[in-house]
């Protein structure tokens, strides 16, 4: 932020308050990060999550999907709020995708085996910003809980129908 406000005094740059997000992957990412932190830690298990999550909706291979997690990870600490990516999600994605957004939420959520209140707030929010009704939000959770009790986690990553190419 400081490196930003210097260079709108040198006149080298638009002040702004928040970098923007141009990266659909990348904020869908930053989100996941933010939510799998939400108790205070992210151990390795929601980290693969993320990773294999990220994986199969923008059909990336594992390095870049780990380096899109790493980027992700940077990105959300740089940032005071979740509106720039939220943001950048509505501009870019149907409404199919939104609503799997916050399927991909519910399944970092329960990824460690109980739900935080925090983590369920974030959602509720998420779901609010990026337009998606609470029936959809309900359906998204139900379906998570079912992927992850099919252990579909532990199998090899497949690539969903409506992937973003690279």
């Amino acid at each position: 932020m400081i490196d930003r406000l210097l260079d709108f005094f040198a006149g080298r740059g638009e002040w702004t308050s928040e970098r923007r997000v141009d990266d659909l992957p990348l904020a869908v990412g930053a989100l996941l990060i933010e939510l799998a932190r939400m108790d205070d830690k992210v151990n390795a298990s929601e980290r693969r999550i993320i990773e294999q999550l990220l994986a199969r909706t923008f059909s990336l291979d594992a390095n870049r999907a780990q380096s899109l997690v790493e980027q992700a990870d940077r990105e959300m600490q740089r940032s005071a709020q979740y509106f720039p990516f939220t943001q950048q999600i509505c501009r870019q994605a149907s409404s199919d995708m939104r609503v799997q957004v916050i399927e991909m939420l519910w399944t970092v959520a329960y990824s460690d085996g109980a739900l935080d209140p925090d983590e369920d707030a974030l959602i509720r929010q998420v779901a609010g910003l990026i337009q998606v009704s609470d029936r959809e939000r309900g359906s998204a959770r139900k379906r998570a809980l079912e992927k992850l009790a099919s252990d579909e986690f532990h199998r090899p990553v497949r690539r969903s129908p409506w992937c973003v190419a690279d």
